[in-house]
């Protein structure tokens, strides 16, 4: 963390936001895994050939303000989207609401709040973002996503706004992500590796699986669970009623 004088993370004032969820924030952010290693290396290689388009995610944690640095409370939950099966890029994977930023943007964190209002409805006055982690390459679209860390301070409705974008609009229990029996990981048919959780008929892997990861064992929220458990990408989506 950037220091507990200044309350604030990557320049984000996390003053208020619960110990739980500051803990997400230790040692300056989530510790890269395997996934997220190689997005790294990729944006590098990639970084010849042109300049990445720049977008954001809101990874949005609500629940109590229980619980210390380390110990989530029980009504912990995530938001999650499904995104609709007729999009021509990442159809129907799970994701964080996000998008690509546009100009008249605030930086990462304008662009993850706008992004979330469109795709979710929910209320943004009630969000309150804490930090930003380090940016992320998407090979697949050729985006630099940025990762912003949010307390859902005070919880809205939400729904799917436009169908032709999003399927599904989630409030997923933390603690079903990190139920060990829920944990796994996934290989395509490249050789690629992902961390992967399987919750409420869906298969969040990926980016979306590897900050995941990252964020729950920089918080000290991790259960030992089994990394030898590997299965086929095309398998576990199919186990779920999704493809690729």
């Amino acid at each position: 963390m950037a220091g507990e004088e200044d309350d604030s993370v990557n320049g984000v004032d996390d003053s208020g936001v619960p110990a739980w969820l500051r803990s997400a924030t230790r040692h300056g952010g989530p510790d890269a895994d395997d996934t997220l290693a190689t997005s790294r290396a990729l944006r590098r290689a990639m970084s010849v050939t042109g300049k990445p388009r720049q977008a954001a995610v809101l990874v949005l944690f609500g629940g109590s303000s229980d619980g210390a640095a380390g110990s989530p409370p029980a009504d912990a939950e995530v938001l999650l989207t499904q995104r609709a099966s007729t999009m021509r890029q990442h159809r129907g994977q799970v994701a964080f609401p996000g998008g690509a930023a546009d100009p008249g943007d605030d930086g990462p964190v304008g662009t993850a709040l706008r992004e979330a209002v469109e795709e979710t409805g929910l209320d943004a006055s009630g969000v309150q973002p804490f930090a930003t982690l380090p940016t992320l390459f998407v090979p697949p679209s050729k985006f630099d996503v940025t990762p912003v860390l949010a307390w859902w301070r005070q919880p809205s409705e939400v729904r799917v706004v436009d169908q032709g974008e999003t399927e599904r609009v989630v409030r997923v229990p933390l603690s079903e992500l990190l139920d060990p029996a829920h944990r796994f990981m996934v290989r395509g048919s490249l050789g690629y590796q992902s961390p992967a959780f399987q919750v409420d008929g869906m298969l969040v892997w990926g980016l979306t699986g590897g900050i995941l990861a990252g964020v729950i064992k920089t918080a000290g929220w991790e259960r030992d669970w089994d990394r030898g458990d590997v299965r086929d990408l095309e398998s576990s989506l199919a186990a779920v009623g999704m493809t690729l």
